[in-house]
């Protein structure tokens, strides 16, 4: 058994009889009272979040958990579909789990999935990707006094900053933790 004080994000836990995935965690010790964690947990059951507080002696007991990497097939309605590159196995996940990930999600584009007793309950993204831009307006001869950027569309639909010269059709790489610019790929 383990204790409140080995959680981490990301890891599963069995709390009151439910399977729950730490999404944050916080180890205090306030003045003169005794030192405790407080989490924010999600249920795989219900998928609703909970903000709890332990002891930091207190027992947990986490669960075993499973990470495959995936490739992201299509979208079907408002599910995203990704399929096993070794058994090819499909698994949808609903748009809510996938979250801001599918900001960058692209054709046979490789994730990492976590399941819990064969549930998925996160999907993981690399920390970089490379898009296609769709739209990049001109940028106006006699604007680069500074580091003048303007606004481009990617091929997932999202906006991202990007300096004058990046053109329509071009290949860029894109930070998938900040959505920045990084360099041409």
């Amino acid at each position: 058994m383990a204790t409140a004080n080995d959680l981490r994000r990301g890891m599963a836990i069995n709390y009151n009889g439910d399977i729950c995935v730490v999404l944050e965690f916080q180890h205090r010790t306030p003045g003169n009272l005794r030192a405790f964690v407080q989490a924010t947990l999600r249920s795989i059951r219900t998928g609703k979040s909970s903000d709890i507080r332990l002891s930091s002696t207190e027992k947990i007991e986490p669960v075993p958990m499973i990470t495959t990497k995936m490739e992201f097939s299509y979208k079907d309605g408002e599910d995203y579909v990704f399929t096993d590159p070794e058994t090819y196995e499909t698994v949808t996940l609903a748009k809510e789990l996938v979250g801001d990930a599918k900001n960058f999600l692209v054709e046979n584009g490789e994730v990492t999935v976590t399941f819990v007793e064969e549930k998925a309950v996160t999907v993981e993204i690399p920390a970089s990707v490379i898009l296609t831009v769709t739209d990049a307006p001109e940028g106006v001869r006699g604007d680069s006094a500074n580091n003048v950027q303007k606004a481009i569309i990617l091929e997932t639909g999202i906006t991202v900053q990007a300096p004058l010269f990046i053109k329509t059709g071009e290949k860029i790489k894109v930070d998938t933790r900040t959505g920045k610019y990084m360099e041409r790929a």
